[in-house]
């Protein structure tokens, strides 16, 4: 398939801009995947769509506050997005300046504090950082949450808590899992009440999620790498799903990529590093029986992962169809049921 086959016409006055006042909120859009029927809903039905059997795995990276602001010694102005943290003094980083600094360059932050450039590495720039803290200290003092590019505001303090799942814990995403954040506590509650069982992967997700593809002939794409982890315990609770008959719904794309990269030699197995997967329609998914997303961009490898799940068809008419009932897309806005 090529990248225009994945296109779509969006109202901009569809985009979120602000997550709605109440996390569970949200509508949901219920694609049943054997017959391509749509359901209208509300995000809070989906606990009476799941089963006691059922395993929901979620993905518990925490959104750090990747944007800092800064001067060169010329007194020029530094946007710096940290891509990844590499050790508590050092960072790989986009930035975002009139001219690009060049090794040995030092960028003074906000708060007083600099930073160094030591080398560039392709689009990126590793930064080492002074200060004992670290880092995540630092990004903590003087860090804006990254808000996404279709976002047209500033981040604003209550971004803080909304562009973040409730059950963040592993920091190191530049950003949210987006399909984890209408779960509130009641809602996991309600879960833990019917018996429906949740085990927990870590992706964090990178810049690149929003990266355009470039190329029409998807099979010369070049998919930016992400840190995943499976834990042994997660491979444990899946096949205990599998035993008692259950189905293992992903929460979120990122869910998905952490799962079947783990899958790769053919079934899941325990690990940790980078993945570059690039699932596109025909790929066999091997780890997943269902899946609750959010709404992606036009010609995004996201819509696409999703469209190999549940077919290219269903899909583009089930986005049609959340288009013309006006359901709110991409970070903030409304989800997606596939089951």
């Amino acid at each position: 398939m090529k990248k225009s086959d994945f296109n779509y016409r969006l109202p901009e006055e569809l985009i979120a801009q602000y997550p709605l006042p109440q996390r569970s909120a949200s509508r949901l859009l219920h694609l049943d995947k054997s017959s391509s029927v749509v359901f209208d809903r509300q995000f809070t039905d989906l606990v009476d769509l799941l089963s006691p059997d059922d395993l929901l795995v979620f993905n518990d990276t925490k959104v750090i506050p990747a944007r800092i602001f800064g001067r060169k010694a010329s007194g020029g102005k530094v946007e710096i997005l940290i891509e990844r943290i590499e050790s508590q003094q050092q960072a790989l980083a986009h930035i975002r300046a009139s001219k690009s600094p060049k090794p040995g360059a030092r960028i003074q932050l906000e708060n007083g504090s600099c930073l160094e450039v030591v080398e560039r590495e392709a689009d990126l720039f590793r930064l080492r950082f002074s200060g004992a803290d670290g880092v995540l200290a630092l990004l903590d003092e003087v860090g804006h949450i990254p808000l996404p590019p279709y976002i047209n505001r500033d981040d604003e303090n209550s971004d803080l808590e909304r562009y973040q799942t409730v059950f963040a814990e592993q920091a190191g995403a530049v950003a949210a899992p987006t399909a984890g954040l209408h779960f509130d506590q009641a809602v996991l509650d309600r879960l833990d009440r019917k018996g429906v069982k949740r085990a927990f992967v870590t992706l964090h997700v990178g810049s690149g999620t929003f990266r355009p593809v470039r190329v029409e002939d998807l099979s010369q794409h070049t998919m930016h790498k992400e840190f995943y982890s499976v834990s042994p315990s997660v491979v444990a609770a899946v096949e205990a799903a599998r035993l008692r008959g259950g189905r293992v719904v992903a929460i979120g794309t990122t869910a998905v990529r952490a799962l079947e990269s783990a899958s790769a030699g053919g079934q899941l197995a325990a690990g940790v590093g980078d993945t570059d997967l690039f699932i596109t329609p025909g790929y066999r998914f091997k780890s997943i029986d269902a899946l609750f997303t959010n709404f992606h961009l036009p010609e995004s490898t996201l819509l696409m992962l999703v469209s190999a799940f549940a077919g290219y068809d269903a899909v583009m008419a089930a986005y049609r169809h959340a288009i013309d009932q006006r359901y709110r897309f991409f970070s903030y806005g409304d989800a997606m049921l596939i089951i």
